[in-house]
């Protein structure tokens, strides 16, 4: 009998303990991220060659780092779009890299920086994952639109997305204020 009460005594502490450590029912916050393996996933999915403006080096177009994950430069106003002939060509993109134009409209790429103002400063990592999760800015706002992958992101853990968001902020701030998406109706075409 005396082994039993110590079983049930030992059982009881567990689970009280387990129970402790348990997130809330309904907090559902993703994992804190890890930084490192942030930094890995958004070099190795190619995050910066959307989001970071490309320049002209000796040997073509390269990555424009004083700019890096900023997105489409704010002093850069595209011309109208050029007009595709008919047949199989979808869409066209700007040297920069970083405004993209086809059936959706005018699309520019964001910026990923923590810049509270212009950039994800002021996010928390749970609107991040909601964001990809939806597919919709802040996860209530418009549709997030092409280039942006974010169907085949939608294949990553909650914590693999904290990690993303945990190494954008860790990035230099750079105040950027993106122009918003132009729709095909309203989107100037030459």
């Amino acid at each position: 009998m005396k082994n039993r009460l110590s079983l049930l005594a030992i059982v009881g502490i567990a689970s009280l303990t387990s129970l402790a450590a348990a997130p809330v029912m309904g907090q559902n916050a993703p994992p804190p991220g890890d930084v490192t393996r942030g930094e890995y996933l958004v070099k190795g999915m190619g995050c910066g060659d959307c989001h970071t403006p490309m320049k002209m080096g000796p040997a073509g177009p390269e990555a424009d780092n004083s700019r890096t994950l900023s997105g489409h430069p704010q002093s850069l106003v595209m011309p109208p779009v050029p007009e595709l002939p008919k047949g199989p060509w979808l869409g066209v993109v700007s040297a920069t890299f970083t405004s993209w134009a086809g059936p959706w409209g005018v699309s520019f790429t964001a910026n990923l920086t923590p810049d509270r103002e212009t950039g994800l400063g002021a996010w928390k990592a749970q609107t991040f994952v909601d964001t990809i999760r939806s597919g919709r800015v802040m996860a209530k706002g418009r549709q997030l639109l092409p280039p942006m992958p974010f169907p085949a992101m939608q294949n990553l853990t909650d914590a693999d997305l904290a990690s993303i968001f945990a190494y954008l902020q860790t990035i230099p701030k750079i105040a950027n204020r993106v122009p918003d998406p132009i729709p095909p109706k309203d989107a100037p075409v030459r």
